[in-house]
Parts: structure tokens; sequence; C-alpha cells
């Protein structure tokens, strides 16, 4: 759940900007559930006791979420008034992500399967349970 100043406000933009479809209203300003893809949800809520959207210069959170196209989601989330923390690059790890903030300074990291790297190639340790 992430909060908002203004509801109704984070939902249009976040429709515009992300392409997410907004599924379930509470109240007028209260709640959102918004679909992400195929499987993904987020729920957007009003400020209220103390629950505060993101605070300058304080980083709480990033939400990743996987996109067909990093690079043409990128390109929507800046038409339309995303702050670029990170453009579009390739990583070692075989994703393509960029990252950007929203009109509240929500983080949001779009990622693309570029192709599959073993986690031994670029450093990191196979853990099987």
């Amino acid at each position: 759940m992430l909060v908002y100043p203004d509801v109704r406000a984070a939902v249009a933009w976040l429709e515009g900007a992300f392409g997410f479809v907004e599924r379930v209203r509470v109240g007028e300003d209260h709640r959102s559930q918004l679909r992400i893809g195929d499987g993904g949800a987020v729920i957007v809520a009003d400020v209220r006791g103390d629950q505060q959207p993101p605070q300058p210069g304080v980083v709480t959170h990033l939400i990743k979420v996987r996109v067909a196209d990093v690079d043409a989601a990128f390109a929507r989330a800046r038409s339309r008034g995303a702050r670029v923390l990170e453009e579009p690059v390739e990583h070692v790890y075989g994703e393509r992500e960029c990252t950007v903030a929203d009109l509240a300074g929500h983080r949001w990291q779009f990622t693309q399967t570029m192709r599959d790297v073993a986690p031994e190639e670029w450093g990191g340790i196979t853990v099987e349970s």
C-alpha cells in the first residue's frame, strides 16, 4: 500500500504515466486498487494518522515492476512528468532497468530480462533450499 496526499490525483497520474488501470475504488479519495500488467496490483491510500507519503531526502522503498519493454515504459513515464533517477541501462545480471519517481516521490524501478545469467557469473550465489 502506497500513501499519497491526493489519491485521485495519484490514480490519474499512475494510469497516465505507467499505464496502470484502476480496478476498485473505496470512497472518493480513501483508497484505490490499480492493476499492474497481467498479475500485479498496487493499493493507493490517503494520508491518515501515521500514514505519510515519502519525504525528500529519505528513501524507504523501491517498487520493482517487470515490464515487456523498459525503454517504452521509461519514455511514457518521463513524457508524463516522472522524475528520472536512472535512465535505462543493462546490468551484468541480465536485466535492463530504469528508475523514476512519481508525483509523490515514490521510487519505481522498471525491469526487463534481456538474458538469463547465472548468479555466479556476476558475483552472486545460487542458494538451493
